[in-house]
C-alpha cells in the first residue's frame, strides 16, 4: 500500500510519540447495555435462540400491530460507551495524557466508568445516557435515553469543575476535543460560554488544536446545525480547528451550507472536504467514510485509503479511533496525508482486534500493510 509506505517514511524523521503533550475530551457519556432479542427459549439463561436478522425482528413487530408482543431482551454485559470515552480511550492507548470531562454519573461515576476516571483524572457532570444495543447477523439497533444530558451546560462545568480548574485544564491542553454536539441540547451554548469568558483569556501556546465531530445530526433541526457550524468556526481566531464528518455526515454538512452533495470517489471526497473547509474558513476538514478518507486545509487536499476488512469484530467507535488518530498524528506534525493514513490505521487496527492500539502497534500494522502490499 503506497500510501502506508510513504507514512513509514515520513515516521523515521518524525516519532508518533505524545509524551508531553495533553488533551481535553468532553462532554458525552454513555453506558451501552448489549442485548440479544430471543426467538424461541428452550431453558433458562443463554438456553434460547436469537432474533437473527434486523427484518425477523422488523416482521415480528409489524405482526403485533392491533394487538400486542412480548420480545425478550437477554442482557449479554453493560459496557463503557460516548463518542467522549471512546475517543479518550484511544488518545490513551496512543500516548496521549488525556482528562475528560463529561456525563459519567453523579454523585459517584457509574462502574463502567471507574478504570476510566481513575486513568483520565475525569469530572463528572451527570448521569451517562443509556444506550441498549440490538445487534443482529445485518446490522445493530441502538435505542438511547439521554435526557440526562440535557444537564450538561457552561454553568454545570462550573458548579462542579470550579472556573480557574477549567480554564486550567484548557491552558495545558494542545488538544480540545467536544465531541457528540448532536446529543448534548446546550453544546453550542457552552461553547459560546467558552468563547467568550475563557478563550480571548488563555495564555498563548505554540500548539493549541480544537477538534470538533457532529455525531448525526440528522435528527437536529437545520437551523441548529447551521448555528453549531459557526460556532466551531469562531474558535479559528484561537485555534487550529478540525471538524471531523464520517460521510453521512458530510453529506448533511454539505445541504445546510448551500453545497454540492458528492460521491465516495477520492476526488469528489477531496472536493467535499475543500468546500467544507472554505465556506467555514477554518483550518482543517476531514470526511472519513468507511473505506478512505479525505481531508483538506487551506494548502491542498490529500485522500488516502484504508485497511479496510469485510469481517470486523467491533465497528461501535471505529470513527472515534480514527479521530484520535488524525489528532494524535496532527499534534506530532505529519503531513495531512499521513495523518489520514495514521488515523485509518488507528480505526483499522481497533475493528479488527476490538482493542485500541498503542503508536507502536499502529506503526506496526502500517508496516506489516506496507511489506504484505
Amino acid at each position: 500500500m503506497e500510501n502506508a509506505a510513504e507514512t513509514l517514511k515520513e515516521a523515521e524523521q518524525k516519532t508518533f510519540n505524545l509524551s508531553g503533550q495533553n488533551a481535553l475530551v468532553g462532554l458525552d457519556g454513555f453506558v451501552d447495555k448489549i442485548v440479544t432479542p430471543v426467538d424461541q427459549r428452550h431453558g433458562m439463561g443463554e438456553n434460547f435462540d436469537p432474533i437473527e436478522t434486523i427484518a425477523e425482528l422488523g416482521n415480528r413487530i409489524s405482526d403485533a400491530a392491533g394487538k400486542s408482543a412480548n420480545i425478550e431482551l437477554f442482557s449479554r454485559f453493560d459496557k463503557l460507551g460516548g463518542n467522549g470515552p471512546i475517543m479518550a480511550n484511544a488518545l490513551l492507548s496512543l500516548g496521549l495524557k488525556t482528562r475528560y470531562v463529561g456525563a459519567l454519573g453523579r454523585p459517584e461515576p457509574h462502574p463502567v466508568f471507574h478504570d476510566f476516571v481513575s486513568k483520565t483524572d475525569a469530572i463528572t457532570l451527570a448521569d451517562p445516557g443509556i444506550t441498549t444495543a440490538l445487534e443482529f447477523k445485518d446490522g445493530k439497533l441502538m435505542f438511547g435515553n439521554m435526557k440526562s444530558l440535557d444537564e450538561i451546560d457552561y454553568s454545570r462545568i462550573l458548579e462542579v469543575c470550579g472556573e480557574g480548574k477549567f480554564i486550567d485544564m484548557l491552558a495545558k491542553a494542545s488538544l480540545v476535543a467536544m465531541v457528540n454536539w448532536t446529543m448534548i441540547p446546550q453544546m453550542t451554548s457552552t461553547l459560546v460560554d467558552i468563547l467568550e469568558k475563557i478563550m480571548p483569556n488563555l495564555p498563548p501556546r505554540e500548539t493549541r488544536h480544537f477538534f470538533f465531530d457532529l455525531a448525526d445530526p440528522a435528527k437536529r433541526s437545520r437551523e441548529d446545525l447551521q448555528q453549531g457550524l459557526r460556532v466551531f468556526a469562531r474558535f479559528q481566531a484561537h485555534a487550529e480547528v478540525t471538524l471531523g464528518l464520517n460521510y453521512n455526515e458530510a453529506l448533511q454538512v454539505t445541504e445546510v451550507l448551500g453545497l454540492t452533495s458528492r460521491s465516495e470517489d477520492p476526488d469528489d471526497l477531496r472536493k467535499m472536504a475543500t468546500e467544507i473547509r472554505n465556506e467555514m474558513d477554518i483550518a482543517c476538514v476531514v470526511v472519513h467514510p468507511v473505506s478512505s478518507a479525505a481531508c483538506a486545509t487551506k494548502d491542498d487536499s490529500w485522500w488516502a485509503p484504508g485497511p479496510f476488512t469485510p469481517d470486523p469484530k467491533i465497528t461501535t467507535g471505529a470513527g472515534d479511533h480514527f479521530n484520535a488518530g488524525f489528532c494524535s498524528a496532527r499534534l506530532c506534525g505529519f503531513s495531512p496525508a499521513s495523518c489520514l493514513t495514521l488515523a485509518k490505521f488507528t480505526s483499522g487496527h481497533y475493528v479488527r482486534t476490538a482493542q485500541s492500539p498503542s503508536a507502536s502497534q499502529v506503526i506496526g500494522f502500517l508496516r506489516e500493510s506496507s511489506t504484505s502490499s
